[in-house]
């Protein structure tokens, strides 16, 4: 804790914020309608966060280099749309159409990536072009029918509508997290205490990964009074952790915070700059395209208005939200699942209480402010304390 509580006073509040501003949330919901707390609602609110929350992860890798990606919703509508036409239309193997739909995304990531450090024209510009581009692109591979529909006896469907884990699953599911969650920090404490630095105790760790499994055992045991952990809910929690574990224990997430940090510092360290900007913005439209077809899937369609209205706003702010910084360097993985269930949270709270969507979009605009008003004054913080 004295770690955690030095990290605080020198300004590194991390997803501090989100967290306190998620138990709000859901305090004031719950106290304005009982129902939002119910394991029916909550199970409900797991399942809508799986596609934003997959193309905010991608937002987050491009904000810790100091970039950003406007065009995420025009990419996963992109996907949702080859998807469609491919499979119905054309009647490609699902596996062959889903391996298009991504291909697609990387290709634009990668295109990003390649005007980007060959021309070294801004992120902002680019990407804004791709959206309004890959818009019309989409409108064009649609057609004139504007929607197809997915048959819903197709697994992907039924992985994105109706497949939950069992019962002794998500327990299961559960302890088999914790125990790679403490494997972790025991071979982070031995590395730091083969190397003389500070490190957790055996009894920190312990205490941490007996809190973590107390409670996911209860979130799992709250989910399964309804119809339980929605499939689609933990395939995009595998990919938070995975992007975590690439971003802290890989030399590649090592240099994009670097690169983050300090692009001149990083390239005199020599790390290959380039190459983190074209891996960074090919992950982010990657992930893109994975949003886009497990909204296609949720819905069973793909329409005109795929990946339009509030999905590129929300995977964005979801992001700032869960504490990644603008200024590049600092955040996780992890704040894509935070901010998106913020995001999800006033979606449904507002959405039980008979609200009109214009009162959710300024309530999240509020929201957003607020994130990037605590990012300043953290980094203020950080610059004073000698850490920015």
């Amino acid at each position: 804790m004295s770690m955690f509580a030095a990290r605080l006073r020198g300004g590194d509040l991390g997803a501090v914020p989100a967290v306190l501003g998620i138990a709000v949330i859901w305090l004031v919901f719950q106290i304005l309608n009982p129902v939002f707390l119910s394991s029916e609602n909550l199970g409900n609110l797991t399942m809508q966060c799986a596609a934003i929350g997959t193309i905010a992860l991608g937002v987050v890798l491009v904000l810790l280099v100091g970039e950003i990606d406007l065009s995420v919703g025009s990419v996963s509508g992109l996907a949702a749309a080859l998807l469609a036409v491919t499979f119905v239309q054309l009647q490609w193997p699902l596996v062959f159409a889903l391996v298009a739909a991504l291909a697609a995304g990387c290709l634009v990531g990668l295109l990003y990536g390649y005007l980007f450090t060959r021309f070294g024209l801004p992120s902002f510009v680019i990407t804004l072009a791709g959206l309004l581009g890959f818009l019309g692109l989409q409108l064009w591979v649609l057609g004139e029918t504007g929607s197809i529909g997915i048959p819903f006896d197709t697994w992907l469907v039924q992985f994105a509508q109706q497949l939950y884990l069992p019962a002794w699953a998500s327990y299961a599911v559960a302890v088999l997290a914790v125990a790679a969650y403490a494997w972790s920090l025991l071979r982070r404490a031995r590395r730091r205490a083969a190397a003389s630095l500070v490190s957790q105790s055996y009894t920190q760790i312990a205490l941490r990964s007996a809190a973590l499994l107390v409670f996911l055992v209860v979130a799992a045991w709250y989910l399964n009074l309804h119809r339980g952990v929605g499939v689609m809910f933990v395939f995009f929690l595998m990919l938070v952790v995975v992007a975590n574990f690439a971003l802290t224990r890989t030399r590649w997430g090592r240099s994009v915070y670097a690169v983050g940090g300090s692009v001149e510092a990083a390239r005199r360290a020599g790390i290959r700059v380039e190459r983190i900007y074209l891996s960074v913005f090919a992950l982010c439209s990657t992930l893109a395209a994975v949003g886009g077809i497990l909204a296609a899937a949720r819905l069973a369609s793909a329409n005109q208005s795929s990946g339009t209205g509030d999905v590129n706003l929300n995977a964005i702010a979801a992001a700032v939200i869960g504490g990644t910084s603008l200024f590049g360097g600092r955040g996780s993985a992890y704040a894509a699942l935070i901010g998106v269930i913020v995001i999800q949270s006033i979606s449904s709270g507002l959405t039980l209480m008979n609200l009109d969507s214009s009162v959710q979009f300024m309530v999240t605009g509020v929201v957003l402010v607020l994130a990037v008003i605590v990012d300043s004054i953290s980094r203020r913080a950080r610059a004073a304390n000698g850490r920015a």
